[in-house]
C-alpha cells in the first residue's frame, strides 16, 4: 500500500461494550512519507514535539480494561494537529518549543486543506461515528482523553506527576482528581500544565459537550511512562479509579457533588 494510501485513523475495538470511549490524539510520530522528516533530526522526531510519548501504550491498557473504544491519529502532531480547531494558529506549526520546523514553514492555503482532509477531518469523522453508534444503541458514554506532558518545558520544570485537564464540566474532573489526591506521594495538577484556555481541550469541546457527555483530559508526565513498567502502573491506576467512579459520573444531576 502506498503510504499516502495508508489510513491515517485508527479505531480499536470499536465496539467495546464499557461506558468510556478513549481517545489519543497525539497517539504517533509517523511522518507521512511525502513528507520526509521535516527538516527534523531523528531525536527531534522523538521528542514530545512530534507526539506524546508513552500516551498510546497507557491508551491502549485502559481500552483492554475498560473494554472501551479506543480512537488515535496515524500521523505526527507536526503535520496537522488533531487536537486544535482547524482554524487555530497553531493547527500547523513551523516552531515548536523553541525548535524551527522547517518542512512547515511555507505551508500554504492549499496544503493545509490537504493536511486537513487527509487527517483531521476523517479522525473526527470517526469519533463522531463513534459516539453516534453508542447513542443509537442507548449506551452510556464518557470521553477520556489521553496524553503526555514533558517534564521540563522551555527551561522550565513542570512539578506534577499528572495534570487533569476539564471546562466547566465537572462530573468526571472531580472525582477523578479527588482519587489521584489520595495518593500523597502523588502531585496532581489541576487544569495544569494545560487548561481548556491553552486551546488543548478541541476534542473533547467538539465531540463531548455538544453531546452531554461526561469528558476529561489526563496529562501524563512523559518520563513516568517512559517504558513498559510505567506505561502499565499507570493504566492500572488510572484504570481502577475509572472503573470506580463509573456509577458517579453518569448516576444523576448530583454526581458532582
Amino acid at each position: 500500500m502506498a503510504d499516502q494510501d495508508r489510513n491515517p485513523v485508527r479505531v480499536e475495538n470499536p465496539d467495546g461494550a464499557g461506558p468510556f470511549v478513549i481517545v489519543c490524539d497525539h497517539a504517533s510520530n509517523r511522518l507521512p512519507r511525502q513528507y520526509g522528516d521535516l527538516g527534523l533530526s531523528p531525536e527531534a522526531l522523538l521528542s514530545h514535539i512530534a507526539w506524546d510519548p508513552g500516551a498510546l501504550p497507557v491508551s491502549r491498557a485502559l481500552s483492554a480494561m475498560l473494554d472501551a473504544p479506543l480512537l488515535w491519529p496515524d500521523a505526527s502532531r507536526l503535520i496537522v494537529d488533531c487536537n486544535r480547531d482547524r482554524d487555530a494558529p497553531d493547527l500547523i506549526v513551523a516552531e515548536s518549543e523553541g525548535r524551527a520546523v522547517p518542512g512547515n514553514r511555507d505551508v500554504d492555503e492549499e496544503e493545509r486543506l490537504r493536511r486537513i482532509e487527509a487527517i483531521h477531518v476523517p479522525y473526527h469523522d470517526a469519533v463522531d461515528q463513534v459516539l453516534d453508534d453508542r447513542f443509537a444503541a442507548g449506551r452510556a458514554t464518557v470521553v477520556v482523553a489521553v496524553h503526555s506532558f514533558t517534564p521540563v518545558y522551555l527551561g522550565r520544570t513542570r512539578p506534577w506527576d499528572i495534570g487533569i485537564v476539564f471546562d466547566d464540566d465537572r462530573r468526571l474532573s472531580d472525582p477523578l482528581i479527588a482519587a489521584l489526591k489520595a495518593d500523597a506521594a502523588l502531585t496532581v495538577g489541576v487544569n495544569e500544565p494545560y487548561s481548556p484556555a491553552d486551546r488543548v481541550y478541541y476534542t473533547l469541546t467538539r465531540h463531548a459537550r455538544p453531546r452531554d457527555l461526561p469528558a476529561v483530559m489526563i496529562e501524563i508526565r512523559n518520563d513516568l511512562i517512559a517504558d513498559a513498567a510505567g506505561q502499565r502502573a499507570w493504566a492500572d491506576r488510572l484504570g481502577a479509579i475509572l472503573a470506580s467512579l463509573s456509577p458517579v459520573v453518569w448516576g444523576g444531576a448530583d454526581a458532582a457533588a
